[in-house]
């Protein structure tokens, strides 16, 4: 029995069956965008851990980071003792959040946390209850959150009953038919038919997709949403945890249109590796709740702030917003030609280094093809590369190769992906001569 096999039995029976895995590889280490697991087999990573790796596995300066954190303090918890980790880094994301409003920064641990604090200081804040959401957005797993993510199955079917006043809008998805106009005018439908805008305390969108198929909000459609929120007195929250830090390549997505959220959630790349989050946001906004309304044991560790500072060093120092758009080009470039090769491949699409090429049948958009979708995870594995679906329909490959991978293996991890799709797309037609 293989290492592999072997912890995939025990992880069987000790772990329970809601928490997926996309292989039963076991990962024993990792180097920028390669990964070697138990066996000692070598895979390229183009996932970075659900684009947690910006910077990739193990950046020197951020080991370093950690490191020297670990040798002097790992936890003291912010709201007993704090300490100056937590304050600058603070300091320099309030400085490079877009818009020229004062900022305040407050750190929590996961994605989902950030999320779930957003609403609380958007409520707070406004007196209002209600919050707008779109469909095929995912904000987290919790049970809040899971009311604000668009998506029925597998993250909200048999939890309920969810957050209550909680509404859903089309994103705007040219691709399906979905235009801005369609979504803002559902919008508006929504102010006539269900709720009053006096009561909605924010609306949150992701600028990209993430979880939902990485299409790109049209940036005169977030800026329209600006302009309605200001009308109302809604606050606008950009979810920017899959998005943000370098990875479209600007440091945050939103940047695109040029608009100043009132709140932005962050996670995932913020500390290259490290669990750590934040809500940055409007000073004004920020101080509504109370002392003690806001925080948590965890939250703002400092092996994460640590980490954080490092991280923002490297992507300022190495220019990772520019290797993004330097990475998409290429990607978008080698998956077109693959779709002049393959009719399973509808559309490749992508914003710098956060790239997507959508699964159909016969170039049909209105024929998703999930069960390809999955051969090709599969095959790419067997191969050595690392890849992750999405989408609503789960027709999605997503490309999330670290920011500081290099050309040779990303071509590398291309090549492997181009055989790999060979074999899934020959799949069907083998099943059917046997």
């Amino acid at each position: 029995m293989s290492k592999n096999t072997e912890l995939q039995s025990r992880r069987e029976a000790a772990i329970p069956r809601g928490v997926g895995n996309s292989f039963a590889i076991y990962a024993e280490r990792a180097r920028n965008a390669e990964i070697w697991d138990v066996e000692g087999r070598r895979y390229i990573d183009f996932a970075s851990g659900i684009a947690v790796l910006n910077t990739g596995h193990l950046h020197p300066a951020v080991a370093a980071a950690i490191g020297s954190q670990l040798g002097r303090l790992t936890h003291a918890c912010f709201q007993v003792t704090p300490y100056e980790s937590y304050v600058a880094l603070a300091e320099a994301l309030n400085a490079l959040a877009p818009g020229a409003t004062p900022k305040k920064t407050i750190f929590l641990t996961t994605g989902a946390e950030a999320v779930e604090n957003a609403i609380k200081i958007a409520r707070y804040h406004t007196k209002r209850s209600a919050v707008i959401a779109f469909s095929g957005g995912f904000h987290g797993r919790t049970l809040a959150c899971s009311a604000l993510t668009g998506k029925v199955t597998p993250y909200k079917a048999g939890f309920g009953p969810m957050l209550p006043e909680v509404y859903h809008v089309p994103y705007p998805i040219a691709y399906h038919g979905i235009t801005a106009e369609h979504s803002f005018a559902a919008l508006e439908q929504l102010f006539r038919a269900d709720v009053d805008p006096a009561r909605v305390a924010a609306i949150i969108i992701e600028p990209v997709l993430g979880e939902g198929g990485f299409y790109a909000a049209p940036a005169d459609f977030l800026r329209r949403l600006r302009a309605l929120c200001d009308q109302h007195g809604i606050l606008l929250i950009a979810d920017e945890i899959q998005t943000g830090f370098a990875r479209t390549g600007r440091l945050f997505a939103i940047e695109y249109a040029g608009i100043e959220p009132d709140l932005m959630t962050v996670a995932k790349s913020l500390a290259g590796g490290v669990p750590l989050s934040a809500v940055i946001g409007k000073a004004q906004i920020m101080d509504s709740p109370a002392p003690g309304g806001l925080g948590g044991t965890y939250a703002g560790s400092p092996l994460g702030c640590a980490a954080g500072l490092a991280v923002l060093e490297t992507i300022e120092r190495e220019k990772l917003a520019d290797r993004a758009l330097a990475i998409g080009e290429r990607l978008v470039g080698r998956l077109r030609t693959l779709q002049a090769r393959f009719p399973c491949i509808g559309e490749v699409r992508g914003l710098g280094a956060m790239v997507a090429m959508e699964l159909v049948r016969n170039r049909r958009a209105d024929a998703p093809d999930p069960d390809l979708t999955k051969r090709l995870v599969q095959a790419a594995g067997r191969r050595g590369l690392v890849l992750l679906s999405c989408g609503i329909h789960g027709n999605v490959i997503r490309f999330l190769a670290p920011l500081t991978i290099e050309d040779a293996l990303l071509d590398e991890g291309l090549g492997l992906l181009e055989a790999a799709l060979e074999e899934a797309s020959a799949a069907p037609e083998v099943e059917r001569r046997a």
